[in-house]
């Protein structure tokens, strides 16, 4: 049986708003994983569906536009016939991403004990 270990955090009140703003923008529906797959390179909206499993067109619409505001993606929009609009991580979205590698990491290692398995 494993026991748990206290963990010693030195963290201000400053950094535990700061903290706060970012685990809540991060871990938003569908927030991380929109950003993990414009890190694996998706840029039109077609892809971020085919990518991000589950999410709603709405849904996936309304995250774009949240990041873009939050200046993690950029839309860039393609004057051509029909117009393409192409989203890609900011400098301030990679830096999110690299910060939820730890996670990723724990999920990897973790993730299938606290997820329960699909319904049969």
């Amino acid at each position: 049986m494993t026991t748990a270990q206290s963990v010693p955090i030195q963290i201000n009140e400053d950094e535990c708003r700061r903290f706060q703003v970012a685990a809540e923008l991060a871990g938003k529906k569908w927030t991380a994983s929109i950003l993990m797959a414009a890190a694996r390179g998706a840029e039109r909206f077609s892809e971020y569906r085919s990518m991000v499993l589950g999410v709603s067109d709405r849904l996936l619409s309304v995250r774009l536009r949240e990041l873009e505001r939050e200046q993690l993606l950029v839309r860039t929009v393609i004057a051509t016939t029909p117009v393409q609009v192409r989203y890609s991580l900011t400098p301030r979205g990679v830096e999110l991403i690299q910060g939820l590698q730890p996670l990723v990491q724990w999920g990897n290692r973790w993730g299938d004990e606290a997820v329960p398995p699909p319904p049969a």
